[in-house]
């Protein structure tokens, strides 16, 4: 997304340059106004995201311009402008939901802090809109391939194939995306299916296992995120392939427990480079072509290089279908939308999950400053069970999912080898189903969330994943604003030390 732009309404000449200067020194760009038609006709721009708006217009008052700017478009960030004798009218627009005021005349800091706080959280808002709608096109995709996978078998072929290439395009934004296949023989992945990209007739050269971004990714069993492969230490002599726009993909492996079936490629997005929620979209489809991939017959195989990887449960169909846990994010990112104060938007996504699911506790966890070791940022306990405040590094499944960054999911992980009672439980003891992902950030592994679910059903790793991308994209949005606001506070205490100096 691009940067959100900055309006300042105000019929005083003197205070819209004075605004316009202090934010320019802020790093802040604006556009000037002067009137209240003037301003609604620029505000139908959507890149607008916050207004500094004056209550005493000459066309219009400001509370009438509030009101029309707020129907048409409600993300928008509104910060009035009083003077002290208008305190009714400043009480009627907050309480129509402005997001602050500020009194004239106008302090530099305080303009500023106020200014950056609603540009940061108008981003966040948006970046949950438009997952929200990218989790719309994922719950149609899964529906359209389940759909599908259950007609004729002829439709299990080719039909299908091109299906996943163009369902993987449209959830990604994705102008090139492809199915490789393994071979049953010599351990080759063979492009299947292309769309953005027409195949060459005599097709393109195989990759073997191992080898190349498609190869590596398939034989360690792990996805794979590149932001410019130009500048990709991983993959030094790699230079981006004609025909592509970006030097930015996702690969994500087809598996089926041990059984290697291939991979989806996903490359030149438009409106930047690939990220960790593209990946994990990717992840999410993945997981659902390769359950249709792996019939009686089909393709697939069991090379040496995934002989040590881990056996796990295929995925059963979640009760209502593929889609439910769809719904489940998006519902967490309405949720999430309408809150602005980083612990409510943490609680308002766990409890969207324990009602859901029917869990208690939902958990996050996040390291702290001591190797290893959990803190509980946030919890929602149903009134039923709480979890525990801090968990031991690197032991039971919890540890194996901050170390590997994979998921947990189990209706009985007490049977786990790895399980330990005083790790993977809640506070009480008593062993439950458990489903535990992780938290990513920036490439890295940050934490963990966990929830027990009710219903051994709901211990599905679909859920899991869901819940990882919806859940690491709230805790990513949480911290950059914890540190924006951070770093402003100490730009004006140290404003303030230097002039009582």
């Amino acid at each position: 997304m691009s940067e959100p732009r900055i309006l300042v309404v105000d019929d005083e000449r003197f205070f819209r340059e004075a605004i316009r200067d202090t934010l320019a020194a802020a790093g802040l760009a604006v556009e000037l106004v002067a009137t209240g038609q003037d301003a609604l006709a620029q505000l139908a721009d959507p890149r607008f995201g916050v207004v500094v708006l004056d209550l005493q217009l000459p066309d219009l008052h400001g509370l009438e311009v509030f009101r029309r700017a707020k129907q048409t478009r409600p993300d928008l960030r509104v910060i009035i402008l009083s003077a002290h004798t208008e305190q009714a009218h400043v009480l009627e627009a907050l309480r129509l939901g402005a997001f602050d005021y500020l009194a004239k005349p106008l302090h530099e800091e305080e303009l500023v802090l106020s200014v950056r706080r609603a540009l940061a959280t108008f981003d966040l808002a948006a970046g949950w809109k438009a997952l929200r709608h990218r989790l719309g096109r994922l719950e149609h995709a899964l529906a359209e391939l389940a759909e599908r996978a259950g007609g004729p078998e002829a439709s299990l072929g080719q039909e299908l194939r091109e299906l996943v290439v163009r369902s993987v395009a449209n959830v990604l934004g994705a102008g090139k995306t492809s199915l490789l296949l393994l071979d049953d023989g010599p351990g080759e992945l063979r492009v299947a299916a292309t769309h953005g990209r027409k195949i060459p007739d005599d097709g393109q050269d195989p990759v073997r296992l191992g080898e190349g971004v498609a190869g590596v990714a398939l034989a360690r069993a792990e996805p794979i995120l590149v932001a410019d492969v130009s500048a990709d230490g991983r993959f030094p002599d790699r230079a981006p392939q004609r025909g592509y726009d970006s030097g930015s993909f996702a690969v994500a492996p087809l598996l089926a427990g041990s059984r290697a079936i291939g991979v989806l490629c996903a490359t030149d997005r438009g409106d930047g480079p690939m990220d960790a929620d593209d990946l994990a979209l990717l992840r999410i489809l993945a997981q659902q072509v390769a359950r249709l991939l792996d019939r009686p017959g089909g393709t697939g195989a069991e090379p040496e290089a995934l002989a040590e990887l881990e056996e796990t449960p295929d995925l059963e169909a979640l009760p209502g279908g593929d889609a439910r846990g769809a719904s489940l994010v998006r519902s967490i990112c309405d949720a999430v939308t309408a809150e602005i104060e980083p612990a409510r938007i943490l609680q308002a996504a766990l409890a969207q999950v324990g009602r859901a699911l029917r869990a208690a506790p939902v958990s996050l966890f996040l390291a702290s400053g001591r190797p290893g070791e959990l803190v509980r940022e946030a919890e929602w306990d149903g009134g039923r069970a709480s979890d525990r405040a801090r968990l031991p590094p690197g032991r039971g499944l919890t540890g194996f999912v901050l170390e590997s960054g994979g998921v947990v999911a189990s209706d009985a992980p007490a049977r786990d080898a790895r399980f330990l009672g005083d790790v993977d439980t809640p506070a009480d003891g008593i062993p439950r189903p458990l489903v535990c992902g992780p938290i990513r950030f920036r490439g890295r592994v940050l934490g963990v969330f966990r929830c027990f679910p009710e219903q051994a059903r709901d211990a599905a790793p679909a859920f899991g994943e869901l819940l990882s991308a919806a859940l690491s994209a709230a805790v990513r949005n949480v911290l950059l604003y914890r540190s924006l606001v951070q770093t402003i506070e100490e730009v004006a205490a140290a404003r303030r030390d230097a002039k009582s100096a």
